[in-house]
This record gives C-alpha cells, structure tokens and sequence, in this order.
C-alpha cells in the first residue's frame, strides 16, 4: 500500500488564510506534476483526501482531473497545518489501499517522520510547494519509497 503526500502548490496571498486559492505559478506547478506523474506512472490511487484549506482542494482536484483520474477527492479533517500527525497516522494505520494525501508543512513533515521514526519531532522529510512523496507500507512498516518536487522536473 503507498500513501502519496502532496504539499499544496503555490498560492495568492489574502488575509482569510482558509479561502487563499492557488496562483497562476501554483496551478502551473501542479499541471507540470500532473503531466510528469501522469508520464512515468509513479501516483495509482483512486481517493484524494484533502483538507479543508482552498489551496489543498485545488491542488487536489487539478492533480486529479489533469492526471485523468477517476478519483473521489474527499475533505478531511486532519491534515490542517497545525494538525496532530497521530491524528492522520491514525486514520491511515486502518486503510488497506493507496490514497493520495493533499495538505500542508508542516502537517505533511511531521506525519512522514512519525510514519517512519515512530516520532513526529525533527523532521526527515520536508515537502516544497506542489511536491510529491511516495511512503509504501509493507509488513506494518512504512518506508520512502521517492519523492520528487516541481523545480526537479521543470
């Protein structure tokens, strides 16, 4: 089983941090993804799970639909910026298939590290703007498996 980690693309600056959409450079980072994803066949998933924050939705639905996936994209509590990783960890530890997960740093950070370590401090991973992680599950144990950011496909 692999859990994808998405950080969220670029966005607008705005005073209402929940309803800031993603900019002109966002969307353009995460078609780039789409297309590279899309070409090496690197994210199978059918569910997005994402959070509340505008920016996730739009990082989460234009992945999907330039990727042309038919997948259920679904709004979570738990992947919030500021979020409890266990919170997440918990949820995830009780699936048996891929999911895509779309949010923010330093949530996305800390959940990889307590996935891998067991501890959620110091992080081993962090996500740049519309990057990707890949963390594959195998015998209750889970290990990066690749991850890739905009600026290395560009």
């Amino acid at each position: 089983m692999t859990i994808y980690l998405i950080r969220h693309a670029h966005a607008v600056e705005g005073d209402d941090d929940a309803r800031r959409p993603l900019s002109d450079k966002g969307r353009r980072q995460i078609r780039a993804m789409a297309k590279f994803l899309r070409r090496s066949g690197r994210l199978k998933t059918r569910e997005f799970w994402h959070s509340p924050l505008e920016r996730a939705k739009n990082t989460a639905a234009l992945l999907a639909g330039d990727m042309e996936l038919d997948a259920k994209l679904s709004e979570v509590a738990g992947v919030e910026p500021y979020a409890n990783p266990a919170t997440m960890a918990a949820k995830l530890k009780s699936i048996r298939r891929s999911v895509a997960v779309v949010g923010h740093e330093p949530h996305l950070s800390a959940l990889a590290t307590l996935l891998i370590l067991g501890r959620a401090e110091h992080p081993v991973l962090v996500l740049k703007k519309g990057a990707v992680a890949a963390l594959e599950r195998k015998d209750g144990r889970w290990a990066l498996r690749w991850q890739v950011s905009p600026k290395e496909i560009a």
